[in-house]
């Protein structure tokens, strides 16, 4: 995991902590899970938006050239 081991992810956590402060670590996690949750439904969302108009293009398609 680009050669991070043990001991610096426990100075990272650390410095973490020290930054935000051990009460504002779960609301961080809140939210960047939101985030993460949020981009996945968009993504999803965008596909379903692609794969419904791709038939009805290709339908104008047809009209068009003929």
């Amino acid at each position: 995991m680009f050669g991070l081991g043990a001991p610096e992810l426990i100075v990272i956590a650390l410095l973490v902590v020290l930054l935000f402060g051990a009460a504002k670590i779960p609301e961080l996690g809140k939210g960047i899970g939101e985030g993460i949750a949020n981009f996945k439904r968009g993504l999803k969302e965008g596909a379903d938006d692609d794969k419904a108009r791709l038939p009805r293009d290709a339908k104008d398609d047809e009209h068009r050239s003929a």
